[in-house]
């Protein structure tokens, strides 16, 4: 029970910090649209492949 409450308590406060590096930060997460992570992606159209996967319904 030990080991479950301090993993809980660990991972909690790794969520914690991630939440407040992205508020603080207000960018937008590197690579969240297939790119390369160099930061110059930021998503202002959807892909191909998400298109075709909307018009087929299966989203």
């Amino acid at each position: 029970m030990t080991y479950f409450l301090v993993t809980f308590v660990f991972m909690l406060v790794v969520v914690i910090a991630m939440a407040i590096g992205v508020i603080f930060g207000r960018r937008a997460i590197k690579g969240s649209c297939g790119g390369t992570g160099n930061g110059s992606c930021i998503c202002t159209e959807k892909c191909d492949k998400r298109k075709k996967m909307e018009a087929e319904g299966s989203l």
